[in-house]
């Protein structure tokens, strides 16, 4: 029977409590990264899963199956027992000196990772091996700690958390980009045979469904897969995405806008405290400036400019000779992501908020502002990103919503949303993160296909 088996995150965090001896007897099973010998001594880097960082494995001539082990390729899994040596003049701060490695599984020569650096592009045709290397092992250990700080966060709120439905009758943005699952006749109407019998889609948000639990238990949020069919092939576009979706009674735009700062910043702050090394290599290797700018994000006040002010910013810039690829700036417009960029890298100079957008450009359930043009939703805006959440006071008033629902044609199937507003409605609010590019901001990663771990984007659906 083989002693314990130690973890490596125990191991580095002993070390850090001053609690490793020298000459400690250690056992591991992991996966070797990379195995180089020169005949007399050996060194592997050794990760066994539970830890960002490697432990170098020291082996010589005396180890029974030095041969064997010596031919060890990278990625195959050993165990390992062995001393700790302490190398406190080295730059790991300790190794361990194998006594005895057994092999407990091999690679074969086409293993299709290597001792380099492979392109993002490369490792997505091999998705199911990506988390084996140095990036995705980082990257999908935040988004690990990231979804578990979200659920702190909230709950630490006194949020209840409410599992809302991904199958659905309705369109809650109304654009009309769904999936559609029902089986149709020739003419295009739901067959007699349908599981449901009326046209059904995967759900492209969980607002809907979260907003009656708010007029219930006041503070709720929704976090889960949604889905839009949406052939755009951009870096921030995929038709299978996971949202944040709190929604909050007793509470206007303000309200609504003091959270989402609250939020971000908690989720920033929550993932340099519980990644410190995921977020050390992000900021060498893959976005360098990324931990100044989180840091400033934390250290600056979100400021807030009306939809109306930020048109006119972008204009008075084109008219002083500025190019955005979009040029044609007019009031009424959805702003590109190249103009919110400029607006909070040039105009603020850190994040805002955009508030009362025209109601042209917006869903049907924001509330209208009094001027008739305008409704009572805000983006986030972040320096490199652009947009990062959308929030909005909703339509609380019955009449209003209603005429707005006929006019978009979706009051039927719907009343139970309406019927809100004149049930014990209230001023609530609420918004949706998207948790992916949330990631990516956060790690400076800047394709959704890298932060996902099967990417589901339009004509690719490999694995």
């Amino acid at each position: 029977m083989q002693p314990k088996v130690s973890l490596l995150h125990d191991l580095f965090s002993s070390f850090a409590k001053g609690e490793i001896q020298d000459g400690q007897t250690v056992c591991l099973s992991g996966w070797i990264r990379t195995n180089r010998d020169n005949g007399s001594i050996g060194f592997i880097a050794l990760n066994d899963g539970t830890c960002f960082k490697n432990i170098q494995v020291v082996y010589d001539g005396e180890l029974v199956n030095h041969d064997e082990v010596a031919h060890l390729l990278t990625g195959a899994s050993i165990y390992v027992e062995g001393k700790i040596v302490l190398t406190p003049e080295m730059k790991q701060p300790f190794e361990l000196r194998a006594g005895k490695v057994e092999v407990l599984g091999q690679v074969s020569p086409d293993y299709p990772l290597q001792k380099k650096r492979h392109s993002f592009e490369y490792l997505r045709e091999i998705a199911y091996l990506r988390p084996r290397t140095n990036t995705f092992s980082a990257l999908y250990r935040v988004r690990s700690v990231l979804a578990l700080g979200i659920h702190e966060f909230f709950q630490g709120k006194g949020f209840v958390y409410v599992h809302t439905p991904e199958i659905t009758a309705n369109d809650a943005e109304g654009a009309g980009q769904t999936f559609t699952i029902t089986t149709l006749d020739d003419n295009g109407k739901p067959s007699e045979t349908d599981f449901y019998g009326r046209k059904s889609s995967l759900t492209v948000s969980g607002q809907l469904h979260v907003e009656p639990f708010a007029l219930a238990f006041r503070d709720v949020y929704t976090f889960g897969p949604t889905f839009r069919a949406e052939k755009s092939n951009t870096p921030r576009h995929a038709s299978e995405f996971w949202m944040v979706e709190p929604e909050i009674a007793f509470a206007d735009l303000d309200d609504d806008m003091e959270l989402m700062e609250e939020t971000i910043k908690f989720c920033i702050a929550y993932v340099l405290e519980k990644c410190p090394d995921e977020m050390a290599f992000f900021d060498s290797m893959i976005a360098p400036g990324l931990l100044d700018k989180l840091h400033k994000v934390l250290d600056t006040p979100f400021a807030k400019m009306p939809y109306t002010e930020a048109i006119e910013y972008l204009q008075k810039a084109v008219a002083e000779g500025h190019k955005f690829e979009f040029n044609k700036i007019e009031w009424g417009m959805d702003l590109q992501s190249e103009h919110e960029r400029f607006i909070t890298e040039t105009i603020v100079k850190g994040p805002v908020f955009l508030y009362n957008y025209p109601k042209d450009i917006k869903a049907f359930y924001m509330r209208e502002n009094d001027d008739g043009k305008t409704v009572a939703a805000c983006d986030c805006l972040v320096p490199g990103e652009g947009e990062i959440i959308g929030g909005s006071q909703r339509e609380e008033r019955y009449e209003i919503l209603q005429q707005k629902m006929r006019k978009q044609g979706n009051e039927e199937g719907l009343e139970w949303y309406l019927n809100l507003r004149k049930w014990g409605g209230c001023t609530h609010s609420g918004f949706g993160i998207g948790f992916d590019r949330l990631l990516m901001y956060i790690t400076g990663v800047n394709n959704i296909r890298d932060t996902e771990p099967y990417p589901r984007t339009s004509g690719s659906l490999r694995f």
